[in-house]
């Protein structure tokens, strides 16, 4: 599915509109029976933001209808009331609405509140957010990556700040965050405290349903929550649009539909977990949905006339890992599938932004075991060293298409692997050959155990810039080591070059790299 906005909005118009429809389209009920009055369990979130428009959410406590006002100033002079929506118990109470018709280029303003469904006089206090519309026109654009929140069984700990991470993010007032998947551990315990390999105790806040692996709808539902009452995470929720793609750890570690489980889940069919999974995540993120395939993760967001952003799935359309995995391209060996293949160099090939981002959910040549206390099986693309075979063959369809296609500018961002890296792609020392240099880059963990780091593949001849991990010694280092990473990424509107860097959870710059941009 490609989000495209070509319809420019002025602030100018957007104003009138809004006060030729009248604020008071939709009455805003007086705020009564205080102890009745629905709440916002969660904070606001906002998302898939493009030039006229963008995704609010919420979540409420009860049956009730989500009020949504917007404007382009902070005091809300001349809001745009719009027409309520219902959260009921089929989505847990969440509710989540497209905000159209925004002026690009802009501040934006929202004001969630709910009323309650069965007596609609009754109204809860409101929660405000914001986020900046898309630019029609060649200004600076920022955003951060990152990924892997609450793994490891390390979890909400006040003592340590909580997930402070997402505060080092939000200092750089980005126009959104690129979510590069685990954005849970569906099959992570949180117990009330866990010892650090220093011996000292981390503390972590409990949710009953964190007590064991996820198999119900509302198990994974409390998963996305259990994050949400982090302080840290709400307030950058509020400020910052989310881009946000799944990995594994939604579902279950390494999972696949041939996934075979482990004792400790009681529902043995990774089919219905998966089922289960998805709609709990898409109930949980202000994401636009597929009309073409409900559910779909994989989505390309235009965010100005420098930066498209392609986010990938590359689970749900994967191969079973069978035994013909090395041996040829099948149906065994995919990794993002036949449509999502055509889908994504359509939308390369029609992409006329100065920076085509790719967003993948695992790393094109770090080795990631299926079973990696034993090192084996192929968890990622990589198959070992020597020329492409099995899942790379995908990789090296789409890098040979980019370069025959010539299409300019393409960069990769990926987490997955808990530690920060940056991978230069030299067709010159690779096994495949037949594609022009490109960068890729690794963030994360935002809030989980650091590894790393993982061996490299040589087919398609990535040459190590820069690399921050613990070493094979210091495995699963929690967020109180200070090894939690992002990246931060700056598009010049005037020049279109990009700076890349890598910054550890005090925002301290740990790489950078400028990229200048070839003419498109």
């Amino acid at each position: 599915m490609t989000i495209r906005f070509s319809r420019k909005l002025t602030r100018r118009h957007f104003l009138s509109t809004a006060a030729a429809a009248g604020a008071g389209v939709i009455a805003m009920p007086y705020l009564s029976r205080a102890a009745d009055r629905p709440v916002i369990t969660h904070g606001v979130q906002s998302g898939d933001v493009g030039v006229d428009g963008g995704v609010v959410w919420a979540r409420a406590d009860r049956p009730s209808q989500m009020m949504v006002e917007v404007a382009t100033t902070e005091s809300f002079k001349d809001a745009r009331a719009l027409p309520p929506i219902t959260a009921l118990p089929e989505s847990d109470f969440t509710a989540k609405m497209l905000l159209e018709n925004l002026p690009s280029g802009q501040d934006i303003f929202y004001r969630v509140r709910f009323r309650d469904l069965a007596h609609i006089d009754v109204v809860g206090e409101p929660v405000v957010g914001r986020f900046r519309t898309a630019p029609s026109d060649r200004r600076d654009v920022s955003f951060v990556w990152g990924g892997d929140v609450a793994g490891q069984g390390w979890g909400i700990n006040p003592d340590d700040g909580g997930m402070i991470t997402f505060s080092a993010m939000k200092k750089h007032a980005p126009d959104f965050f690129l979510h590069s998947g685990d954005t849970i551990y569906a099959d992570g315990i949180i117990t009330a405290e866990q010892k650090q390999p220093d011996g000292k105790i981390w503390k972590n806040i409990t949710i009953p349903e964190k007590a064991k692996v996820a198999e119900t709808l509302d198990e994974y539902r409390a998963a996305h929550k259990y994050n949400f009452l982090d302080s840290n995470l709400r307030a950058f929720n509020a400020e910052v649009p989310i881009f946000v793609q799944w990995d594994d750890h939604e579902v279950t570690n390494n999972w696949s539909l041939s996934k075979q489980l482990p004792a400790a889940y009681k529902e043995r069919d990774i089919n219905v977990l998966a089922a289960r999974a998805a709609k709990a995540f898409h109930e949980m993120y202000p994401m636009r949905e597929s009309i073409v395939e409900p559910g779909r993760v994989y989505r390309t967001l235009s965010y100005g006339p420098h930066l498209d952003v392609f986010m990938l799935d590359e689970r749900s359309y994967r191969g079973p890992n069978g035994p013909n995995l090395q041996e040829q391209y099948g149906p065994d060996a995919y990794f993002i599938g036949p449509d999502q293949m055509a889908w994504l160099k359509r939308a390369l090939l029609n992409s006329r932004a100065t920076w085509k981002v790719i967003a993948s959910d695992m790393p094109l040549s770090l080795i990631v075991y299926d079973d990696a206390a034993n090192k084996k099986g192929s968890e990622a693309f990589a198959q070992g060293d020597g020329p492409a075979r099995g899942r790379e063959l995908e990789i090296a369809d789409i890098l040979r298409f980019i370069k025959t296609a010539g299409i300019a500018n393409t960069v990769w961002l990926t987490a997955d692997v808990h530690y920060a890296a940056a991978h230069y792609y030299n067709p010159n020392k690779a096994q495949f050959q037949e594609f022009d240099p490109f960068w890729e880059f690794v963030s994360g963990p935002l809030h989980a155990g650091t590894f790393g780091p993982n061996e490299l593949d040589n087919t398609f001849g990535p040459e190590v810039k820069f690399v921050k991990a613990p070493g094979e010694a210091n495995q699963n280092l929690p967020p109180s080591a200070g090894m939690q990473f992002f990246g931060h990424v700056k598009i010049d509107g005037k020049s279109g070059q990009m700076t890349v860097s890598l910054r550890d959870r005090v925002d301290a710059e740990l790489w950078a790299i400028t990229l200048d941009p070839k003419p498109v």
